[in-house]
């Protein structure tokens, strides 16, 4: 592939709800422009983008996958990212590296939640977008109504600037309406617009003038003066309203059967801006704030979007230059890590396949091999200028599981496998809970979690079990008591013995609070350290479940000691007797885990995630509408009862709403649940020791 100056690419992210064609609509692209000699399919897992087996046997994306294209004599980069809102992380890494969304919509369904999603997130990073209104070939698709959909959504700026001829079978190609010409098939030449059409044409010219007006006073004067805009001046203002996000241009098309796509690869050219054409990039150096623009010729800046781990070549690292010019076979100074990285060879993705460049220019986007200090949101540069760009916002991953190895051989690997895993994947967070002890993954949902399992199986060869986790209850005491315990074993030889006397109290909130109150060297004062020690071991299992004890003061107040018999070691042991036995009589209850969460939902969803929280024994502080028509709901629950509330606000809000969670508390379990709590950690500790 040759090298393209910035002002000759465009870099497109696609983005919608799954299932409406981004992948066939990427492929089409790449066959369109030549860069594969037949068209391959979804079904028969054939498709340039979707190369990944798990991407194969599921038939729907689970990375974002770099489709570069050549047309007319420029660069089309397409950036094709999954539907599915549990990959939203690749979505935001595709929309960082883009100048432009293309939200992908079916014909039939018109605005989904997917698509409502990928306009929040184009919203949220200020991205200019069009609109690809797919699948006209299929049964019941309405243009029309798909627009009407989309103009009710967004308003009029959702302007067509194709329209359809036909639907389902007899759909058979486009009119373009700043041309007002007909193309047929796949790569028709122009015709006459069918006379049964003409009017339908006007009228949907009319709405796309009247939008672009809008956006500029020169066409806008013109407009209201009566005059008709050339095909020039139509263009050219709606290339600089499509950039400024003024305009959001239609299209209309099938990507299976490849009609309307090159008409769609010609307006990308024509009518979105290229790298040159979109605001300059803020960017942090060591004199202050500079704004970097897409310049071939100025200071390097290239901005890591994604990381993989490749079987062949190892990491793989996704960049975009932002300014300047990356070479191959040369140094750069990581300014996030500060240090210094080896480029190599630049390559160019073609989905699985693989291309060379010797240089990538402001604008364009490729990746690296082998850079061994480097990870996602990275900034590369020089070190005589060094900047850094923001680093890349990745929502918190709410959805948590245990994992175990699931045999021996496995242990040893699990751990690397994970931390590369989690490497590659800014929304999938490892760690250990250490009370607990076990390893949870925390991802955006149950399937992302199962498709990280089976990536870690694929690649590293690590095959682990994934389960619920355990929930972190803690115990404590009600009540005030007094405990004594007296240590004394004889064995021959020198004994055992110590007296220990304390008093167990609650101390709420207060954490583990241990008194030394002994008068008269009751206890010697260098055996005291050894009976607090072994107080503080034996919160470690309580009385009731054999949970760790919290909010415990407990007050050290007699005792005795053996002239011969009496050391550390005994009176720590009775130490740690006198709390257990204190703690089986001071009225201990089970505490578990409070977290409060804040949950944003659509407002027709609001009734029945509020029925739902109840039944969750939540507590809601307050609801407060929020733009777009969602609610925010401030709530606070008991964790086990949420373990899986991912899944949950998915099923109620068909993928609409989305929730943060965060430990605030522990607070008492009611009684009839502790029974229940009590009685399965019994048998769990029964089946340990068997």
């Amino acid at each position: 592939m040759k090298e393209y100056r910035t002002e000759q690419i465009r870099n497109v992210v696609l983005l919608g709800h799954g299932g409406t064609g981004k992948t066939s609509l990427a492929e089409a692209a790449f066959f369109s422009s030549g860069g594969n000699s037949r068209m391959g399919k979804v079904e028969d897992g054939t498709t340039a983008s979707d190369f990944e087996p798990d991407e194969i046997k599921r038939k729907i994306s689970l990375s974002l996958a770099l489709i570069p294209c050549e047309w007319d004599g420029h660069k089309i980069n397409i950036i094709d990212t999954p539907g599915y809102s549990d990959f939203v992380g690749e979505v935001k890494s595709g929309i960082r590296a883009a100048d432009i969304g293309a939200i992908v919509v079916d014909a039939v369904a018109g605005v989904q939640v997917g698509t409502e999603m990928a306009w929040r997130n184009a919203d949220e990073a200020r991205l200019p977008r069009v609109i690809f209104i797919n699948r006209m070939d299929r049964e019941n698709a309405n243009f029309g109504q798909a627009l009407q959909n989309l103009q009710e959504r967004y308003g009029k700026k959702v302007a067509p600037l194709a329209l359809p001829i036909g639907a389902q079978d007899s759909f058979s190609g486009v009119i373009n309406l700043i041309e007002m010409k007909a193309y047929m098939g796949e790569k028709g030449a122009p015709a006459e617009v069918p006379g049964e059409m003409a009017d339908a044409a006007a009228s949907a010219r009319e709405q796309l003038v009247e939008a672009v007006a809008e956006a500029d006073d020169d066409l806008l004067a013109k407009y209201l003066d009566g005059e008709e805009p050339t095909a020039d001046e139509l263009t050219a203002a709606l290339k600089k309203g499509t950039a400024e996000g003024a305009v959001y241009p239609v299209f209309a098309g099938s990507s299976t059967k490849n009609i309307g796509i090159s008409k769609f690869l010609d307006a990308l050219v024509a009518d979105c801006p290229s790298p040159a054409d979109v605001a300059p990039r803020a960017a942090k150096s060591a004199s202050g704030e500079e704004q970097l623009k897409a310049d071939a010729g100025g200071p390097l800046a290239a901005l890591v979007f994604k990381t993989s781990a490749d079987q062949f070549v190892g990491r793989l690292t996704y960049l975009r230059v932002v300014s300047g010019t990356l070479k191959g076979d040369s140094h750069v100074w990581n300014a996030n890590q500060s240090a210094d990285e080896r480029v190599g060879q630049l390559i160019l993705l073609k989905g699985k396949t693989q291309d060379h460049a010797p240089s990538l220019a402001a604008g364009d986007i490729g990746a690296v091999a082998k850079l061994a200090h480097t990870v996602t949101g990275d900034t590369l540069c020089t070190k005589e200028h060094a900047v850094t760009l923001p680093p890349l916002a990745f929502p918190k991953p709410p959805f948590n599981i245990a994992v175990t190895p699931k045999g021996k051989g496995d242990v040893d690997k699990l751990g690397p496998s994970l931390h590369r895993i989690a490497e590659e994947d800014p929304t999938l967070y490892v760690h250990r809970d250490e009370t607990t002890g076990e390893t949870i993954i925390s991802g955006m949902g149950e399937t992302h979690v199962e498709v990280a399992a089976e990536k870690m199986k694929r690649k590293f060869g690590v095959e682990v079990d994934l389960h619920p986790p355990k929930v972190p209850y803690r115990e404590t005491v009600t009540s005030r008591v007094d405990s004594e315990y007296i240590h004394k074993k004889q064995t021959g030889g020198h004994g055992q013995y110590a007296r220990v006397a304390i008093i167990v109290e609650p101390n709420k909130g207060g954490g583990f609070e241990f008194v030394d109150k002994v008068v008269g060297g009751a206890v010697p004062r260098n055996y005291i350290p050894a009976v607090e020690k072994g107080v503080h071991e034996a919160l470690n299992e309580g009385a009731l479940a054999h949970f760790p004890m919290v909010d415990i003061r407990v007050t050290l107040v007699d005792g005795k000691e053996h002239p011969v018999d009496s050391s550390e070691m005994a009176f720590k042991l009775a130490g740690s007797q006198a709390l257990k036995q204190g703690a089986l009589r001071a009225n201990p209850v089970l505490l578990e885990p409070v977290v409060t969460m804040q949950i944003r939902v659509p407002e027709a969803n609001t009734g029945d995630v509020m029925s739902d929280l109840n039944g969750k024994r939540a507590k809601v502080h307050g609801m407060s509408p929020e733009g777009g028509g969602l609610t925010v709901i401030d709530a606070e629950a008991p964790l086990a009862e949420v373990l899986r509330y991912a899944t949950d606000l998915r099923s109620i809000t068909q993928g609409r709403g989305s929730f943060e969670m965060q430990f605030d508390h522990y607070d008492e379990v009611p009684a009839h649940i502790a029974q229940k709590v009590i009685a399965e950690a019994q048998k769990a500790r029964e089946a340990v020791h068997a």
